[in-house]
Protein backbone atom coordinates (compact mmCIF):
# COMPACT_ATOMS: atom_id res chain seq x y z
CA UNK A 1 0.00 0.00 0.00
CA UNK A 2 1.29 3.46 -0.87
CA UNK A 3 1.93 5.89 1.92
CA UNK A 4 -0.68 8.64 2.32
CA UNK A 5 0.25 12.23 1.52
CA UNK A 6 0.39 12.82 5.28
CA UNK A 7 3.56 10.75 5.48
CA UNK A 8 6.20 12.71 3.60
CA UNK A 9 9.17 10.43 4.17
CA UNK A 10 11.01 7.44 2.75
CA UNK A 11 10.92 4.64 5.34
CA UNK A 12 14.34 3.21 4.43
CA UNK A 13 16.03 6.59 4.88
CA UNK A 14 14.16 7.13 8.14
CA UNK A 15 15.18 3.68 9.29
CA UNK A 16 18.83 4.53 8.74
CA UNK A 17 18.50 7.81 10.60
CA UNK A 18 16.62 6.24 13.50
CA UNK A 19 19.24 3.56 13.80
CA UNK A 20 21.75 6.34 14.30
CA UNK A 21 19.39 8.05 16.74
CA UNK A 22 19.27 5.17 19.17
CA UNK A 23 23.01 4.57 19.28
CA UNK A 24 25.26 6.23 21.84
CA UNK A 25 25.98 9.25 19.62
CA UNK A 26 26.99 10.46 16.16
CA UNK A 27 30.22 9.11 14.75
CA UNK A 28 32.90 11.73 13.94
CA UNK A 29 32.98 12.66 10.27
CA UNK A 30 36.51 11.32 9.84
CA UNK A 31 35.70 7.85 11.16
CA UNK A 32 33.91 5.18 9.13
CA UNK A 33 30.44 4.33 10.39
CA UNK A 34 30.37 1.03 12.32
CA UNK A 35 27.85 -1.66 11.43
CA UNK A 36 24.45 -1.13 13.03
CA UNK A 37 23.85 -3.73 15.78
CA UNK A 38 20.95 -6.09 15.05
CA UNK A 39 19.12 -5.02 18.21
CA UNK A 40 19.34 -1.34 17.24
CA UNK A 41 18.26 -2.15 13.68
CA UNK A 42 15.22 -4.04 14.98
CA UNK A 43 14.25 -1.16 17.27
CA UNK A 44 14.51 1.29 14.40
CA UNK A 45 12.38 -0.94 12.19
CA UNK A 46 9.68 -1.11 14.84
CA UNK A 47 9.75 2.67 15.23
CA UNK A 48 9.34 3.20 11.48
CA UNK A 49 6.51 0.65 11.24
CA UNK A 50 4.76 2.28 14.19
CA UNK A 51 5.07 5.76 12.69
CA UNK A 52 3.66 4.70 9.32
CA UNK A 53 0.81 2.70 10.88
CA UNK A 54 -0.22 5.49 13.25
CA UNK A 55 0.04 8.16 10.53
CA UNK A 56 -2.20 6.19 8.18
CA UNK A 57 -4.83 5.81 10.86
CA UNK A 58 -4.65 9.36 12.19
CA UNK A 59 -4.68 11.20 8.85
CA UNK A 60 -8.38 10.82 7.93
CA UNK A 61 -9.51 11.67 11.46
CA UNK A 62 -7.28 14.73 11.74
CA UNK A 63 -8.29 16.10 8.35
CA UNK A 64 -12.01 15.40 8.96
CA UNK A 65 -11.86 17.27 12.27
CA UNK A 66 -10.05 20.12 10.56
CA UNK A 67 -12.62 20.43 7.77
CA UNK A 68 -15.54 20.24 10.19
CA UNK A 69 -14.20 22.73 12.73
CA UNK A 70 -12.41 25.23 10.48
CA UNK A 71 -14.11 25.61 7.13
CA UNK A 72 -11.68 28.18 5.75
CA UNK A 73 -8.48 26.43 6.82
CA UNK A 74 -6.15 24.36 4.68
CA UNK A 75 -6.61 20.84 6.03
CA UNK A 76 -4.13 19.03 3.78
CA UNK A 77 -1.67 18.09 6.53
CA UNK A 78 1.98 17.22 6.07
CA UNK A 79 4.15 15.16 8.41
CA UNK A 80 7.82 16.10 8.49
CA UNK A 81 10.74 14.53 10.30
CA UNK A 82 13.46 16.61 11.92
CA UNK A 83 16.37 14.29 11.10
CA UNK A 84 19.02 16.00 13.23
CA UNK A 85 20.47 13.30 15.46
CA UNK A 86 21.20 15.77 18.26
CA UNK A 87 17.67 17.23 18.39
CA UNK A 88 15.81 16.34 21.63
CA UNK A 89 12.50 14.48 21.72
CA UNK A 90 10.01 17.07 20.52
CA UNK A 91 6.98 17.65 18.32
CA UNK A 92 5.70 20.88 16.84
CA UNK A 93 3.08 22.39 14.55
CA UNK A 94 3.63 25.00 11.89
CA UNK A 95 2.61 25.86 8.34
CA UNK A 96 4.64 25.66 5.14
CA UNK A 97 4.92 28.48 2.63
CA UNK A 98 1.84 27.22 0.79
CA UNK A 99 -0.27 27.31 3.94
CA UNK A 100 -0.33 23.54 4.49
CA UNK A 101 -0.48 22.60 8.18
CA UNK A 102 2.67 20.73 9.19
CA UNK A 103 3.16 18.32 12.07
CA UNK A 104 6.85 17.90 12.85
CA UNK A 105 8.49 15.27 15.01
CA UNK A 106 12.12 14.70 15.82
CA UNK A 107 13.85 11.36 15.46
CA UNK A 108 14.32 11.27 19.22
CA UNK A 109 10.56 11.62 19.71
CA UNK A 110 9.86 8.75 17.32
CA UNK A 111 12.36 6.58 19.17
CA UNK A 112 11.15 7.72 22.62
CA UNK A 113 7.42 6.98 22.45
CA UNK A 114 6.61 3.66 24.08
CA UNK A 115 3.45 2.68 22.22
CA UNK A 116 1.23 3.74 19.29
CA UNK A 117 -1.15 5.54 21.65
CA UNK A 118 1.58 8.00 22.70
CA UNK A 119 2.52 8.71 19.10
CA UNK A 120 -1.15 9.15 18.16
CA UNK A 121 -1.72 11.56 21.05
CA UNK A 122 1.33 13.63 20.01
CA UNK A 123 0.00 13.86 16.44
CA UNK A 124 -3.51 14.68 17.65
CA UNK A 125 -2.28 17.40 19.98
CA UNK A 126 -0.14 19.07 17.32
CA UNK A 127 -2.91 18.80 14.72
CA UNK A 128 -5.28 20.47 17.18
CA UNK A 129 -3.12 23.60 17.31
CA UNK A 130 -3.83 24.23 13.62
CA UNK A 131 -7.52 23.37 13.87
CA UNK A 132 -7.94 25.78 16.78
CA UNK A 133 -6.01 28.53 14.99
CA UNK A 134 -3.34 28.86 17.66
CA UNK A 135 -0.55 30.06 15.36
CA UNK A 136 -2.56 33.04 14.15
CA UNK A 137 -3.87 33.63 17.68
CA UNK A 138 -0.35 33.80 19.12
CA UNK A 139 0.72 36.10 16.28
CA UNK A 140 -2.20 38.39 17.13
CA UNK A 141 -1.31 38.26 20.84
CA UNK A 142 2.29 39.16 20.00
CA UNK A 143 1.21 42.08 17.82
CA UNK A 144 -1.07 43.47 20.53
CA UNK A 145 1.66 43.08 23.14
CA UNK A 146 4.16 44.90 20.92
CA UNK A 147 1.75 47.73 20.25
CA UNK A 148 0.78 48.17 23.89
CA UNK A 149 4.27 48.17 25.38
CA UNK A 150 5.65 50.24 22.53
CA UNK A 151 2.98 52.91 23.02
CA UNK A 152 3.56 52.96 26.77
CA UNK A 153 7.30 53.50 26.39
CA UNK A 154 6.87 56.01 23.57
CA UNK A 155 4.41 58.06 25.66
CA UNK A 156 7.19 58.48 28.24
CA UNK A 157 9.46 60.11 25.68
CA UNK A 158 11.73 57.13 24.90
CA UNK A 159 13.88 57.24 21.78
CA UNK A 160 13.27 55.05 18.73
CA UNK A 161 15.76 52.36 19.77
CA UNK A 162 14.18 51.98 23.21
CA UNK A 163 10.71 51.84 21.67
CA UNK A 164 11.87 49.10 19.29
CA UNK A 165 13.25 47.08 22.19
CA UNK A 166 10.02 47.58 24.11
CA UNK A 167 7.98 46.39 21.14
CA UNK A 168 10.13 43.28 20.88
CA UNK A 169 9.72 42.55 24.58
CA UNK A 170 5.98 43.24 24.33
CA UNK A 171 5.65 40.80 21.43
CA UNK A 172 7.36 38.07 23.46
CA UNK A 173 5.14 38.75 26.48
CA UNK A 174 2.02 38.87 24.33
CA UNK A 175 2.77 35.59 22.58
CA UNK A 176 3.11 33.88 25.95
CA UNK A 177 0.07 35.41 27.64
CA UNK A 178 -2.43 32.73 26.59
CA UNK A 179 0.07 30.00 25.63
CA UNK A 180 -0.95 27.71 28.50
CA UNK A 181 -4.61 28.04 27.55
CA UNK A 182 -3.78 27.09 23.98
CA UNK A 183 -1.88 24.01 25.14
CA UNK A 184 -4.80 22.83 27.27
CA UNK A 185 -7.19 23.45 24.39
CA UNK A 186 -4.96 21.38 22.12
CA UNK A 187 -4.81 18.64 24.77
CA UNK A 188 -8.61 18.48 24.85
CA UNK A 189 -9.11 18.45 21.07
CA UNK A 190 -6.12 16.15 20.65
CA UNK A 191 -7.77 13.73 23.08
CA UNK A 192 -10.94 13.72 20.96
CA UNK A 193 -8.95 13.12 17.77
CA UNK A 194 -6.91 10.33 19.37
CA UNK A 195 -10.03 8.66 20.74
CA UNK A 196 -11.88 8.94 17.44
CA UNK A 197 -8.98 7.26 15.63
CA UNK A 198 -9.31 4.30 17.98
CA UNK A 199 -6.30 4.98 20.18
CA UNK A 200 -6.31 5.36 23.96
CA UNK A 201 -5.70 9.01 24.97
CA UNK A 202 -5.03 8.04 28.59
CA UNK A 203 -2.21 5.75 27.54
CA UNK A 204 -1.13 8.35 25.01
CA UNK A 205 -0.85 11.15 27.56
CA UNK A 206 1.19 8.96 29.91
CA UNK A 207 4.37 10.46 28.48
CA UNK A 208 3.55 13.62 30.47
CA UNK A 209 4.62 11.65 33.54
CA UNK A 210 8.09 11.23 32.04
CA UNK A 211 8.53 14.92 31.31
CA UNK A 212 10.01 17.41 33.78
CA UNK A 213 7.33 19.76 35.05
CA UNK A 214 7.54 23.21 33.42
CA UNK A 215 8.36 26.12 35.68
CA UNK A 216 5.33 27.76 37.25
CA UNK A 217 5.64 31.25 35.82
CA UNK A 218 2.96 33.67 34.72
CA UNK A 219 4.30 33.80 31.18
CA UNK A 220 5.31 30.14 30.90
CA UNK A 221 4.36 28.41 27.67
CA UNK A 222 3.19 25.05 29.08
CA UNK A 223 0.86 24.15 31.96
CA UNK A 224 1.79 21.75 34.75
CA UNK A 225 1.81 18.13 33.62
CA UNK A 226 -0.76 17.17 36.27
CA UNK A 227 -3.19 19.76 34.93
CA UNK A 228 -2.75 18.47 31.39
CA UNK A 229 -3.44 14.92 32.53
CA UNK A 230 -6.57 16.14 34.30
CA UNK A 231 -7.81 17.67 31.04
CA UNK A 232 -7.23 14.40 29.20
CA UNK A 233 -8.97 12.36 31.90
CA UNK A 234 -11.98 14.70 31.97
CA UNK A 235 -12.27 14.68 28.19
CA UNK A 236 -12.13 10.87 28.06
CA UNK A 237 -14.82 10.75 30.75
CA UNK A 238 -17.06 12.90 28.56
CA UNK A 239 -16.28 10.81 25.48
CA UNK A 240 -17.20 7.61 27.31
CA UNK A 241 -20.43 9.21 28.52
CA UNK A 242 -21.25 10.35 25.01
CA UNK A 243 -21.62 14.01 26.00
CA UNK A 244 -18.98 14.96 23.43
CA UNK A 245 -17.70 13.19 20.34
CA UNK A 246 -15.50 13.64 17.32
CA UNK A 247 -16.87 14.27 13.86
CA UNK A 248 -15.87 10.99 12.23
CA UNK A 249 -17.40 8.52 14.65
CA UNK A 250 -14.71 5.98 13.76
CA UNK A 251 -14.14 4.96 17.39
CA UNK A 252 -16.33 1.93 18.00
CA UNK A 253 -15.59 1.18 21.63
CA UNK A 254 -14.34 2.90 24.74
CA UNK A 255 -10.61 3.23 25.12
CA UNK A 256 -8.78 1.99 28.16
Amino acid sequence: MALPSFVRLIPLLLLSALAGCVTSGPVPQSAPEPPIPAQVQAKAERAVDQLVTVARRMEPVIEAECRARSNLRNCDYRLVIDDRLDAPANAFQTEDRHGHPVIGVTLAMIAEVRNPDELAFVMGHEAAHHIAGHISAREHDAMKGAQLLGMMVQSQGADAQTVAKARKAGAEMGSRLFAKDYELEADRLGTIITWDAGYDPLKGAAFFRRLPDPEETVLGTHPANALRLDVVRQTVKELRAGTIRGVTGLHSQGAG
